[in-house]
């Protein structure tokens, strides 16, 4: 949990200046707060990190995701290319929107294949929800050549990828709409919230309005303000805003520590036979979130999160069996259980999900182990959880610890 390692004075600070209007909310009360905006000085600082024209602090990074589909135009019976290996909110957005979600399978790179969404597309294919899984980004070149030929829309999931680059882009600014998270365990926290971020005017006032049950912010009587369209509260407080002023004021710090940790323990492993790592095409652009770890098989990759975790290696991610991130354990995404009047239920499901074939998301996910890197290790206790981990593989793998 890198972002609240180095909780301190500055995130107590923004949090002091909030309380001290009494101001919570977002909107209004001018007379009161002070000019003090924590969510608008959150959003122009990811606009200046990421070079987002636009941005939209809200709830959670789910409701980001929600936000960057209804200002692209998702709707009613749009069919949206989805990977099996994500935060389950991808999903759930999708459905929610009154889309349909398509899956296609993942390469090495954790991330959605190009052939496999191309053979995944149909005549109602709308969008690519595209999701930057744990830390670095997509094989984005040919993604956006694929969205080009196909005039499809791209929407970009970047909730574990804030920090992540592409080629000196940041991630979330290759679609039409993108989204961050901030939750408690992301790279930069503000507890709960989210950042929608896009280039185009035109969807970030549909995002603005969207998010705020349809207001259009136009006037300075709140009360009396128009509702172009049907939205929904996906406000963020200036609380959990405030510890995101503080957050991303130390984003670059936190990325550079993670950067040199995963190194280490890069360092610590990456000689032991039959081990390989995550593929990324562009490294550089990495945000040093996680290390992950290709084992030669499931049956090795389960042994060695056996080994590692007896052994006190911390942050040991088995995405396999995990029952919010890989498609194996949504059982109630298979069976459409839902109380909402879901599309899908109208429309019908545009696959079997009971009987996907996935080989790509079952052979890597199978094989991958995560370990979460911290940004607050010194180097010394780095290279002690890298001798751990060489031990835990080496008892594994072979090769000697």
């Amino acid at each position: 949990m890198p972002g609240t390692e180095l909780f301190g004075d500055e995130e107590r600070r923004e949090v002091m200046e909030v309380l001290e209007t009494g101001i919570l909310f977002r909107y209004g009360h001018e007379d009161r707060r002070m000019d003090r905006w924590k969510a608008r000085e959150m959003e122009s600082l990811v606009c200046d990190y990421t070079g987002a024209g636009h941005a939209l602090a809200v709830s959670s990074g789910s409701t980001a995701v929600a936000c960057a589909l209804a200002a692209a135009g998702i709707g009613y019976g749009d069919e949206v290319i989805v990977p099996p290996f994500t935060y389950l909110a991808t999903i759930e957005a999708v459905l929610l929107a009154g889309g349909l979600p398509v899956f296609a399978d993942i390469d090495d790179t954790l991330c959605l294949d190009a052939a496999s969404v191309r053979a995944a597309l149909t005549p109602n294919t709308k969008a690519i929800l595209l999701v930057h899984m744990c830390g670095a980004a997509a094989d984005m070149d040919p993604l956006l050549e694929l969205c080009r030929d196909r005039d499809l829309v791209l929407v970009e999931d970047a909730g574990q990828a804030l920090g992540a680059w592409y080629h000196g882009r940041s991630v979330g600014r290759f679609g039409l709409t993108g989204a961050f998270s901030f939750d408690f365990f992301k790279i930069t926290t503000a507890g709960e919230g989210g950042v929608f971020v896009t280039d185009d005017e035109s969807r970030y006032r549909l995002a603005d309005s969207y998010a705020d049950h349809g207001h259009d912010h136009v006037g300075d009587n709140r009360g009396m303000e128009e509702h172009p369209i049907v939205g929904f509260n996906y406000r963020i407080s200036e609380l959990h805003a405030a510890v995101g002023v503080a957050q991303m004021r130390k984003l670059e710090r936190i990325r550079s520590a993670k950067r040199a940790n995963k190194a280490r323990l890069r360092d610590a492993v990456e000689d032991l036979p039959g081990l390989d790592f995550r593929r990324m095409p562009d490294p550089e652009g990495d945000s040093g979130t996680f290390l992950n770890l290709l084992l030669p098989d499931s049956e090795s990759a389960e042994a060695a999160v056996a080994s590692m975790r007896a052994a006190g290696v911390p942050g040991v991610n088995y995405w396999f069996t995990n029952m919010y991130h890989f498609i194996n354990q949504w059982d109630h995404v298979k069976n459409l259980d839902a109380a909402a009047p879901l599309a899908i239920h109208s429309l019908g499901s545009p696959q079997d999900y009971r009987a996907l074939e996935l080989p790509g998301a079952q052979e890597v996910i199978g094989r991958l182990v995560s370990i979460g890197v911290g940004c607050s290790w010194e180097p010394e206790n780095t290279d002690r959880i890298g001798e751990s981990l060489r031990e835990s593989l080496a008892s594994v793998l072979g090769g000697g610890a």
